[in-house]
C-alpha cells in the first residue's frame, strides 16, 4: 500500500506571481479600451494585414532599421 507523502506548502507560494494570459489581455484591452496590441509577425495576419500594422507603427513610433527587427 503506497501512502502519500504529505507536501509542505511554503507560506512563501502565495508571494508567487500568478502568470496571466496575454492573449485574454490583449482582446480585453480591445474590447474595453480600444487599445490593439499586435505583432507584425503575428501569424494570424496576411501579407496585406502585415503591411498595414508595420506601415502604422512606422509612421506613430519611427521605421526600424531591418538588423533590428524581431523577425
Amino acid at each position: 500500500m503506497k501512502i502519500p507523502v504529505p507536501r509542505y506548502h511554503s507560506p512563501l507560494g502565495r508571494l508567487l506571481p500568478n502568470t496571466a494570459d496575454i492573449e485574454t489581455i490583449k482582446q480585453n484591452g480591445w474590447c474595453d479600451q480600444h487599445i490593439l496590441v499586435i505583432s507584425e509577425n503575428d501569424d494570424r495576419l496576411d501579407f496585406v494585414e502585415r503591411e498595414i500594422v508595420r506601415r502604422i507603427g512606422n509612421r506613430l513610433y519611427g521605421s526600424v532599421p531591418r538588423s533590428e527587427s524581431h523577425e
